[in-house]
């Protein structure tokens, strides 16, 4: 199978978009993204892991899950879903951060756009500022978590 790699696109001052196509179907990946359990296996970049406490992916359903650093910190995460759109779209509004410190607030929309038995994903964080999108990148390395995280599912769907 080809080795794919995430790609940061080009964005507003106040966003990061990332996408990597997957190979795998899109029934697959939306499986794998909307399973709790399968969340927990891939969430998060290189040497995290993830506790997922509750999770329902419909407008309205909460996501609380808390990723744990390779370093031991912890970064509890709460999410309500906006829209769900199976197996297109999914957005949510996040809250969340390092135990700690200051909160991180945006807006997460997946996209799973069907590649003919791939799928390409496509991750677009909207920040309410461009300053606390710089300080995402700049102090939690939200691009290259992102890249990661991809990366992570991407590994998790080859198994």
């Amino acid at each position: 199978m080809p080795t794919h790699s995430s790609e940061v696109l080009p964005s507003s001052p106040k966003e990061i978009i990332i996408t990597r196509t997957l190979d795998a179907p899109r029934e697959l990946v939306w499986e794998a993204w909307t399973d709790p359990k399968q969340v927990a296996q891939w969430w998060g970049p290189v040497g995290f892991t993830a506790t997922v406490h509750e999770m329902e992916v419909k407008p309205g359903g909460i996501w609380r899950l808390t990723m744990h650093g390779p370093d031991g910190a912890n970064y509890p995460n709460e999410s309500v879903f906006t829209e769900v759109v199976k197996p297109e779209r999914i957005v949510f509004a996040l809250q969340g951060g390092k135990e700690g410190a200051p909160e991180s607030r945006k807006e997460m929309i997946w996209t799973f756009e069907d590649q003919g038995g791939m799928t390409r994903v496509t991750i677009r964080q909207i920040y309410p500022t461009a300053e606390e999108r710089d300080y995402m990148a700049k102090t939690y390395g939200a691009i290259e978590g992102g890249k990661q995280t991809l990366g992570r599912l991407a590994e998790y769907l080859n198994q």
